[in-house]
């Protein structure tokens, strides 16, 4: 008999060694993983997820899947596969450690360095032999700043420590985090009233691991912070329009009871279209026939020839062979990475993708990489540590356009780097769809890359002027991800009246370039007046430009004045951007007069020397 292993099977070690399968699939801790533990009842382990378990033990002990499949329990497996391998019944069910050999592994004496390893193999799935002290955080061990906050959160509650006291922790390594916190425990705590007064040093991020017995406290606790933010007039969020979202816009302001004509650079509408008559009437066109929507997922009653067409057109505007259309943007990207990366397999990603690519990456439990923001030295170094591995793919995944920063993803490198690494490449062109290439179809054309990025992926509720999301490439991915696109097979998808605007809005594209062309004369203008007002926008190449200012307290006081002004931009904070990153996020659409760019330079200007972005005129 295979064991399809070089050591041998060990009775005391087999419980271990199941045990560590099911924590790589499921990310659960070994010690909560009992050898009572219901897989579906208790673990919450569905039949898809369990099936990959038996999979993976199938392999790894050479056996056959028939005598493990009726297992409900971890112990049930272990006893099975136990009788399989022909192992003695004695302790098959006792980790090796405890009920075996007596052993436990070495406890680290530190108590800060105790609690933040338990912190990080809760919300990592790692085992405590794979956390190296100084394994770079995000690139070898893909985490990200959003769990990182959880483990130091986590870490800070089992010191005794107030996580909100902390402030933006920053750590590369395990070491350098047990660094900051030990150095944050011997710190004398803050003089009671610390809190109070005008303003509140909180930030969102506080209220992610606020733990309490009552599920709900962490609501009150944040609307309490909401509230405050918004007595000030720094939040101002999700305020209704009353009008159509063109150059200028209506905004009913609802702290103040008011409505307001404002110049509106917080739209997405970049082409102009939502308000295109061709659009408009469509929409109106195709609801009076197929009527508000349709009621069922794509597979079951909810496809129309209009859904069909729309994939025809957008794969062709793409140049690709086949698409498939999502519910929406968000969606596309957590449905495809979720489809195609498994637990074996590896994703790579920009540190500043959009937040679908990250939720797809966890739900895939693939193994995640970081590479920092556009640093292909870094990525190429990833890729080849990833190309080690003998099992399992890789897929690097970026944005085309970064949506907070506007910059554009090293494609070329990116492309070439995946040729060499085996790897292959997902560009995520929410952004880029309408604005980047001569034609506006986006990120490859902008590059001459087309055929080069094997799939392409996008959202239609940007320049396209709709509702949904898109994936185009080898019509074999497409027909996969139609089968096992969890966010595509159970989702109702986009009424008829929306698929009939978006196509009406392709062959505005198609037949008015000139929309394009003057969206590329305003970004151009808009941006040379802000640098030469003295402005931070990065490196943006796109018609998002970001007016980067780092403290939260002033970007929101400095948003404030921008819109006590007439003007409406995206205030972006935490969880936006990262903490000490915050900017305004300005966006430019063809729709824009000169007149209006030249006034929104004044009030950008103006607001800035009010609230000391801008401290001398230029």
């Amino acid at each position: 008999m295979t064991h399809g292993t070089d050591d041998p099977i060990d009775t005391a070690r087999l419980y271990d060694r199941v045990v560590e399968i099911i924590a790589d699939h499921t990310g659960y801790d070994r010690s909560y993983l009992l050898p009572e533990s219901h897989f579906e009842a208790e673990l919450g382990i569905d039949s898809i997820t369990l099936q990959s378990i038996l999979e993976t033990v199938r392999e790894r002990f050479g056996t056959a899947d028939g005598p493990l499949a009726e297992s409900a329990t971890v112990g049930d497996l272990v006893d099975a596969l136990g009788r399989v391998l022909r192992l003695p019944e004695t302790d098959r069910r006792a980790p090796a450690d405890t009920a075996v050999t007596g052993q436990t592994d070495a406890a680290p004496e530190d108590p800060v360095l105790a609690a933040v390893l338990t912190a990080a193999m809760h919300h990592t799935g790692y085992r405590s032999d794979q956390l190296g002290l100084d394994t770079a955080l995000e690139s070898e061990l893909g985490i990200d700043s959003v769990i990182l906050a959880s483990v130091v959160a986590e870490t800070a509650d089992a010191l005794g420590l107030d996580a909100s006291l902390l402030g933006p922790v920053r750590a590369t390594t395990l070491r350098e985090l047990v660094t900051v916190l030990a150095s944050a425990r011997r710190t004398t705590a803050p003089e009671p009233g610390a809190h109070d007064g005008e303003w509140d040093p909180r930030s969102t991020k506080d209220f992610v691991e606020q733990r309490d017995r009552d599920l709900f406290a962490k609501t009150r606790s944040f609307r309490s912070y909401l509230r405050g933010r918004e007595q000030q007039h720094l939040y101002w969020y999700g305020m209704p329009l009353r009008s159509r979202s063109s150059n200028r816009a209506v905004i009913f302001d609802e702290l103040t009871g008011r409505e307001r004509e404002f110049l509106m650079f917080a739209s997405n509408n970049y082409l102009g279209l939502a308000n295109h008559p061709r659009v408009v009437e469509a929409v109106c066109d195709a609801t009076r026939a197929y009527g508000a929507t349709h009621t069922g997922s794509r597979f079951i009653g909810g496809t129309n020839m209009l859904h069909k067409e729309l994939e025809r057109r957008l794969a062709a505007f793409k140049q690709r062979s086949a698409c498939i259309v999502f519910p929406g943007g968000y969606a596309a990207n957590l449905g495809t990475v979720s489809a195609l990366v498994k637990n074996y397999d590896t994703l790579v990603v920009d540190r500043l993708n959009h937040m679908s690519i990250v939720d797809g990456g966890r739900l895939s439990g693939g193994i995640r990489r970081i590479y920092q923001h556009n640093d292909m030295a870094d990525l190429e170094r990833i890729l080849a540590r990833t190309a080690d591995r003998s099992d399992g793919g890789t897929l690097v995944v970026a944005d085309g356009v970064f949506s907070m920063h506007g910059d554009i993803c090293d494609l070329p490198e990116i492309v070439r780097l995946a040729k060499t690494y085996g790897s292959r490449v997902l560009i995520d062109d929410a952004h880029s769809t309408g604005v980047l290439g001569a034609r506006g179809s986006g990120t490859a054309e902008h590059f001459g890359l087309k055929g080069e990025v094997d799939l392409e992926l996008g959202t239609m509720s940007k320049a396209l002027a709709g509702m949904g999301g898109f994936v185009v490439g080898d019509e074999d991915v497409i027909e996969y991800l139609r089968y096992y696109a969890n966010s595509y097979v159970f989702a109702a998808n986009i009424p008829a009246g929306v698929a009939a605007g978006l196509i009406a809005s392709l062959d505005v594209i198609e037949t008015e370039p000139e929309r394009l062309k003057q969206l590329w004369t305003n970004i151009e203008v808009l941006r040379g007046n802000l640098l030469d007002a003295g402005f931070d926008l990065e490196h943006s190449q796109s018609a998002i430009l970001p007016i980067v200012i780092g403290d939260e307290r002033r970007t929101m006081e400095m948003g404030r004045a921008v819109r006590a002004r007439g003007l409406f931009c995206q205030t972006v904070v935490h969880p936006g951007v990262s903490l000490g990153d915050a900017r305004l996020r300005v966006s430019v659409t063809c729709e824009h007069t000169r007149q209006d760019l030249d006034l929104a330079t004044e009030i950008f200007t103006d607001a800035a020397r009010e609230t000391g972005v801008l401290r001398e005129a230029r």
